[in-house]
């Protein structure tokens, strides 16, 4: 049987029909990157210090009643204690003058028994201030990213085995819904425990829905278009939300509005249900070639071809076996040594790659006092990375591509630690050039990995690394305050993993102009693992000898 991407090669690569379901694919993944970084605005801490509520003292006891303290070689104002308010007013009343008659040291200090004052000047309201996650309570801080990341995970574990059962479709738009509806009702939230449920239902639809219209995508498109859009078409859909997070934010200024224009674009995206069709490729893969059929045809028609008579010929030969269908899960990835190898290696470099994206992302949040200029020159930094991954993927293997990219970001974070103290723009540009690297090297593996497996079990790997890749979500954390012990710690464990997952890419296989695998069969020939300085010519397989997609 000849291979799909012949079968359907009437069609042409980027006729009225490729066109259209890729921008609108490309804008599914839009509330992707504004809703993963939403968190950074809705959890900043404003500044803060306990209130005051006795309006009975001097204005002079008013504005001493709060401690300086010395933080960082500055004085400031103290966040989590005021002298003991009791104390405070009998020495007002007494007459007394702080500073001048009383020695403030001396006196008792109290916790902010009565909450805290919040500073408006840059945010109205947030998360914190809302529920008052500070001092005592500032370990909720951590504690709720790490939440919503756990419902990434769990949402990346089962949406890709979902998908590979029900299709791409129905679960594209199931996350999508859940992501949406789980948005907008955190605006109700009346406690810091509510919020955190319904944070972590609104993380099982967040990069679920991106892996469902990332494979969609990488089955409907052929060829280059193919290429184009698993790295530069989906990532630049996930930049451009990401640079619409602080100019939405600049302008709602309060953690509620914030949260609604996250949550509207999912009422936008209902009509497109009618627009975006199933994957032909999974249709096929479930004896469903009648529906598969109809598709192509349509599609035919919006790009203005003649379609053939039979579009899959040699399909009613294996009709017979349909019902014979196998539904595979995640342990189809294990079971046999070289998909178990291949799966293992992909998941260490997607881990490496997320925990390396979003530790530095947090660690380079700061390059501007304006939090909303900082976010968008964060975001903005990406756009030379993505392209970057997609000339690698048009032009060059991968398994060369991602280890240079790997190596030389390890080799920017291992540089940072020997650059002198009295240069603070060269760290800040090293620290560019490693997440320039890292972020190119996680745009490639998302198509890496889609050209990896099989139609059968596509969805479910990709979901797979990515959802291992979400423990360096959750890590994270964890990583950044490890510079409390030694400040270049968090980037010497980056670099060294960068080191390690570059050696183990090696040792993949290549996928650089191959159709993709439509049986476990066809990914089974092409499961040899062998070093890339083999010559390509030496390790192709030839098409006409991979078996039937059927």
């Amino acid at each position: 049987m000849r291979d799909y991407d012949e079968t359907i090669a009437f069609l042409g690569q980027w006729g009225r029909f490729q066109k259209v379901i890729f921008f609108l694919l490309c804008a599914s993944i839009m509330p992707n990157g504004f809703g993963s970084f939403t968190l950074v605005f809705l959890m900043d801490v404003q500044s803060h210090r306990c209130q005051v509520v006795d309006v009975n003292l001097t204005e002079d006891w008013h504005k001493s009643t709060i401690p300086i303290m010395v933080v960082n070689e500055k004085e400031e104002l103290s966040r989590c204690s005021r002298y003991k308010l009791d104390v405070v007013r009998n020495l007002s009343a007494q007459g007394y003058i702080p500073s001048r008659d009383i020695n403030l040291t001396d006196l008792e200090q109290e916790d902010c028994v009565d909450g805290w004052s919040y500073s408006t000047d840059i945010y109205q309201s947030t998360i914190v201030s809302e529920f008052d996650l500070v001092c005592s309570e500032q370990w909720k801080q951590p504690l709720t990213s790490t939440v919503y990341f756990l419902g990434v995970l769990v949402g990346s574990f089962f949406s890709g085995q979902l998908s590979d059962r029900f299709g791409r479709k129905p679960i594209l738009f199931a996350t999508t819904a859940v992501q949406t509806v789980f948005t907008f009702a955190q605006v109700f939230s009346v406690s810091w425990t509510m919020f955190i449920i319904l944070l972590f239902f609104n993380g099982l639809g967040q990069i679920s829905n991106f892996v469902a219209a990332l494979v969609l995508g990488a089955e409907i498109f052929t060829g280059n278009v193919r290429v184009l859009y698993s790295s530069l078409g989906t990532c630049l859909g996930y930049a451009a939300g990401y640079m619409l997070l602080p100019l939405c934010a600049y302008y709602l200024r309060d953690w509620k509005s914030l949260l609604l224009a996250s949550s509207a674009p999912g009422l936008a995206y209902l009509p497109l249900w009618w627009l975006i069709p199933e994957s032909p490729r999974w249709l096929l893969s479930q004896g469903r070639a009648e529906e598969a059929e109809a598709i192509l045809r349509k599609a035919a028609k919006w790009n203005k071809v003649q379609a053939p008579r039979v579009i899959f010929e040699d399909y009613s030969i294996n009709k017979a076996n349909t019902h014979l269908k196998v539904h595979h899960n995640v342990f189809d990835l294990l079971r046999k040594r070289d998909i178990r190898t291949t799966t293992l290696i992909l998941c260490l470099v997607s881990f490496t790659t997320t925990i390396g994206y979003y530790g530095l992302s947090f660690s380079t949040s700061q390059l501007h006092s304006d939090p909303y200029i900082s976010c968008f020159i964060s975001a903005a930094v990406e756009i030379p990375a993505y392209i970057s991954s997609w000339l690698a993927l048009r032009y060059f293997p991968r398994r060369l591509s991602i280890a240079s990219t790997l190596l030389l970001g390890a080799v920017s974070l291992y540089l940072i630690q020997l650059l002198p103290q009295n240069l603070p723009y060269l760290p800040l540009t090293l620290k560019m050039l490693g997440k320039y690297a890292i972020t190119t090297c996680c745009s490639m593996m998302f198509a890496f990995t889609a050209e990896l497996y099989p139609t059968v079990l596509r969805n479910t790997a990709t979901g797979t690394c990515t959802t291992v890749s979400r423990l360096g979500c959750c890590l994270t954390p964890l990583l950044l305050k490890m510079s409390l012990y030694s400040k270049y710690l968090p980037y010497i464990i980056l670099g060294t993993l960068a080191v390690v997952s570059s050696f183990a890419a090696l040792f993949l296989p290549e996928s650089f102009g191959r159709p993709l695998p439509e049986t476990i069969q066809q990914m089974h020939k092409r499961e040899r693992i062998t070093l890339p300085c083999i010559s390509r010519k030496e390790t192709s397989v030839p098409t006409e000898h991979l078996d039937s997609p059927l």
